[in-house]
């Protein structure tokens, strides 16, 4: 069981015994003694008063947009002053929450950049909605469509449907954390946080892989670390290279899970002049040059169950151009595997030594693969309580958001807003600061989040007015808890909110 299993177990006392203060940051609502944190780990009572423990992070944006962001702390330690920067900017991540929803976000922070009078909203949000979305670069079967994924033994979700060149999972979601078992929502709860904040996470797949996942980092597959993507099917490779292999080889199969390609028949070999060799594929054919279903999905060549690719073979047709000595290429998705043949007297296919000629065109199809990565997207939704924390009638701000008035951010990384009723946003947790999500253990997962847009129109949706405070009394005063404040550079490629989208004129 690992700290944070460890910490769901802790029942927070039922009364006050001596100087133990309540924290209403959460609806577990700790008793904590003096010293101590609560049973998140997030707040603790310090000076007999309660205190969020991290400090609430500044982003430093570099001094010309696109240039590279100044970073704190590689030589000497960070005395507080602002070094080659004009653009502050107040995220969520240390900042609290808005938990028991009837007050506003811990931090309303007004700023004027470019001409523009903007306010920024930062609250760090408590959501039981929420879960991760995975896409795991590899063509290795991990499990069949809808199969349950497990972490330390508990359903934490399932596998949805593959994408070009990738696996999927979706894991968490309020089901998980809050329908099932107490251990099945403490396993989940730990389990999307490590994702969250970038940590390897170990997952099995009933009837499939067990993979080792980690946002930007290759995944792990039964122990074996993928290296690359495919570069595409078997029929879009076969598109890609058909002129590298024309007057080298008489046949080239690229053996895929997928679509299985074969030049002779394909319409890019056609097109091409290639001639006719007899092949047959034991398959179903799509359409000229593309087969389905050679073989079931798993961790040989292409993502198939194949070690052996003769599998896939039939008998060579001689009335159709085959002949002796015609010579086979046979080559994955990946270029990982590959082999060469020549048919001997019985138009049987016999594996020589791979020739040079040949060497560098599977070459360029590893050159073409990207390196096989993991990507973790944060999906949760916006509700009452946090929006609450923004204005005093919470569906203003969610039509401010759907209108383009008002920017979402978490942890300052842009965010894709789904189309829709709600505020249900996705982000790349690659792109926030590291250790940017905590949890509470009702369970559900806290995540940093801010809400960006002009001051005319905060005022207009009925925004907590009276609490806007200039960037720099935070940066001297802190907030609620007794923030202390911590320069961080801005992770490289996330822009401060667009301008140009919140310098228009408000409407009417």
């Amino acid at each position: 069981m690992n700290e944070l299993s460890e910490r769901f177990e802790i029942e927070p006392p039922q009364k006050p015994t001596g100087e133990k203060l309540r924290c209403d940051a959460c609806p577990v609502m700790c008793y904590i003694a003096e010293g101590r944190t609560g049973a998140c780990d997030r707040y603790g009572n310090f000076g007999g008063k309660i205190t969020r423990c991290d400090p609430v992070t500044i982003l430093e944006h570099a001094e010309e947009e696109g240039s590279a962001v100044v970073p704190f702390g590689d030589k000497e330690p960070w005395g507080g002053e602002l070094v080659n920067t004009k653009r502050r900017f107040v995220s969520a991540i240390g900042a609290g929450t808005t938990y028991p929803d009837y007050k506003p976000a811990p931090f309303i922070v007004s700023q004027e950049v470019e001409g523009v009078d903007l306010v920024t909203v930062v609250t760090e949000g408590i959501f039981s909605y929420c879960g991760v979305k995975v896409k795991i670069d590899t063509d290795r079967h991990l499990g069949p469509e809808t199969a349950t994924v497990r972490a330390e033994g508990e359903p934490v979700g399932h596998v949805t449907t593959a994408e070009y060149g990738s696996q999927m999972l979706s894991l968490g979601g309020v089901k998980h954390l809050t329908g099932g078992s107490k251990a099945e929502g403490r396993v989940t709860c730990s389990t999307l946080m490590d994702l969250c904040n970038k940590k390897p996470v170990e997952l099995a797949i009933d009837g499939g892989a067990t993979v080792v996942v980690q946002a930007g980092a290759a995944p792990i597959i039964d122990g074996r670390r993928e290296e690359r993507m495919r570069v595409g099917c078997g029929s879009a490779t076969i598109g890609m290279f058909a002129t590298q292999w024309r007057g080298l080889v008489d046949e080239v199969v690229v053996v895929d899970d997928h679509i299985t390609g074969v030049v002779s028949e394909h319409q890019a070999g056609k097109v091409i002049g290639w001639e006719d060799t007899g092949i047959k594929i034991i398959g179903r054919r799509s359409t000229p040059g593309r087969y389905f279903k050679v073989s079931e999905p798993g961790l040989g060549w292409g993502g198939t169950t194949i070690s052996n690719p003769l599998e896939i073979l039939g008998d060579f047709n001689a009335r159709k151009g085959a002949r002796p000595g015609l010579s086979l290429l046979m080559v994955s998705t990946t270029g990982e595997q590959f082999a060469y043949y020549e048919l001997d007297d019985d138009l049987k296919p016999v594996q020589k030594q791979f020739p040079e000629r040949l060497r560098k065109s599977v070459e360029l199809i590893e050159e073409n693969c990207e390196p096989a990565l993991c990507t973790v997207l944060f999906m949760g939704g916006a509700g009452g309580s946090l929006r609450a924390g923004v204005t005093e009638n919470p569906v203003n701000l969610t039509r401010s958001v759907q209108g383009l008035q008002t920017y979402v951010t978490c942890g300052g990384a842009p965010v894709y807003v789904w189309p829709g009723g709600g505020i249900t946003l996705m982000v790349d947790v690659s792109r926030m600061p590291d250790n940017a999500f905590g949890y509470v253990p009702t369970p559900a997962l806290v995540a940093p989040i801010e809400f960006t847009l002009r001051r005319d129109d905060y005022i207009r949706l009925g925004g907590y007015t009276d609490e806007i405070r200039p960037i720099e009394d935070v940066l001297e005063k802190g907030g609620e808890y007794f923030n202390t404040r911590e320069g961080k550079a801005a992770p490289a490629g996330n822009p401060w909110p667009p301008l140009q989208q919140l310098r228009r004129e408000p409407k009417g």
